[in-house]
């Protein structure tokens, strides 16, 4: 077979590989995003940040301990976060679920400002202002919701606005959680 021949092949070869490319990009799920910290069953990582509520209280990991709960990670800037605010509002008022917040890459006024206006489904708020803790957490963006044990231990991610249909999953993880830790 001359050179010639063996060139008209390329193109049909180009193909077939960038069609297994797009196809198998085609099958990925984008909002299951991998999660070091789920993945390994890893605390969240080392930081003292302020309280967004109290600029003079820090907080640090250990506030994170203590029972199963949400640690939600939102910011003022993020219109999924306005979206998902409200079924957070009920799931602290109404089901008494321990959600803890990082206010992520925002401004403190504003923030602060958003809780008064849309209310505080958070028992804690981290203003995490430079975004520094989000990054060691390996945030893409605002909403992230993880579901800690006991030990502030990631044990669940999701990344998307929690509504209806999330919460039934991040409800059955709790359930698991709270289960294995004996509560």
């Amino acid at each position: 077979m001359n050179n010639r021949k063996l060139f008209a092949f390329i193109p049909l070869v180009i193909f077939i590989v960038l069609g297994i490319f797009l196809w198998r990009g085609l099958s990925i799920d984008p909002t299951e995003l991998p999660s070091e910290l789920a993945d390994k069953k890893r605390p969240v990582p080392a930081f003292e940040l302020p309280s967004l509520t109290d600029p003079a209280v820090m907080l640090n990991n250990a506030d994170l301990k203590g029972e199963v709960a949400l640690l939600n990670v939102w910011a003022t800037w993020c219109p999924t976060c306005k979206e998902e605010h409200g079924f957070l509002n009920r799931l602290a008022q109404d089901e008494g679920v321990t959600i803890y917040g990082i206010n992520y890459k925002d401004e403190p006024g504003k923030a602060r400002e958003w809780l008064r206006r849309y209310l505080n489904p958070y028992k804690k708020v981290i203003l995490d202002e430079k975004g520094t803790l989000g990054l060691d957490m390996g945030v893409y963006g605002a909403p992230e919701t993880y579901v800690l044990d006991t030990d502030g231990i990631v044990r669940y991610r999701h990344v998307g606005a929690v509504d209806a249909k999330v919460w039934k999953t991040l409800q059955q993880v709790m359930a698991q959680v709270k289960q294995e830790s004996g509560q």
